[in-house]
């Protein structure tokens, strides 16, 4: 439904403008909510259990919380396909209703390789809530400090990267949101790669492990 309402906010924008538009900018557009949306989800998915002290009746059911964990993380990953393919459909209607409109400035174009990236950089996106949400095993606490984690290095990196020229040159090795840029359209180079997997295990694979760690040693009560 957000994504909907957003959307259609954007597409009143672009007929008022008389402003080129194809599928996959609406498509890209619903991306920065998707990204923000599926995240939640999957840090409540984790979270639940934990803050509502159900954990015990789960855990009853299947002791080994390696498939509860494993479960859920699939759940994530579902959800993170159908919120593409929801944003796709939209993009598509919202390019249709702007071809009857303005049929010249109007593309149904929506890339092949931003679809890819699409779905690669939402999965990892949902991916990094769900490892904050094993990490801390608490609601409000895992939503803040993602929310922290999406705007505060990037911030400082922008920044460092500017004002310092060696900085510039080790900043794709440690900011993943900067590393995911070229996952937007598929154009990752073989440094590139080098850039995501290192910036990856930093920021995402390291609380990962530690969070699964947490969940299968901690204590349910």
């Amino acid at each position: 439904m957000l994504i909907i309402i957003v959307e259609g906010g954007l597409l009143l924008v672009v007929l008022l403008q008389d402003g080129e538009s194809s599928a996959g900018d609406f498509a890209f557009f619903a991306s920065y909510i998707t990204a923000v949306v599926l995240p939640v989800l999957a840090i409540m998915l984790v979270t639940s259990e934990w803050t509502q002290r159900t954990a015990m009746v789960t855990f009853a059911l299947e002791p080994r919380r390696g498939r509860v964990l494993l479960a859920k993380y699939i759940t994530g990953v579902v959800l993170t396909l159908v919120a593409v393919l929801v944003a796709v459909v939209v993009g598509l209607a919202c390019a249709l209703v702007c071809q009857v409109v303005q049929p010249d400035l109007t593309s149904f174009d929506l890339g092949g390789r931003f679809l890819g990236g699409f779905v690669i950089t939402q999965v990892l996106a949902m991916s990094l809530g769900f490892a904050l949400a094993c990490l801390l095993l608490n609601t409000p606490a895992a939503i803040v400090v993602f929310v922290a984690y999406r705007v505060i290095p990037v911030s400082v990196f922008g920044v460092l990267a500017v004002n310092l020229e060696t900085f510039a040159k080790v900043r794709p090795w440690i900011d993943f949101e900067y590393a995911q840029g070229p996952l937007y359209d598929l154009s990752v180079s073989g440094a590139e790669w080098g850039h995501l997997l290192t910036a990856g295990a930093l920021w995402l694979g390291l609380p990962l492990a530690l969070g699964v760690l947490r969940i299968l040693r901690a204590e349910v009560k």
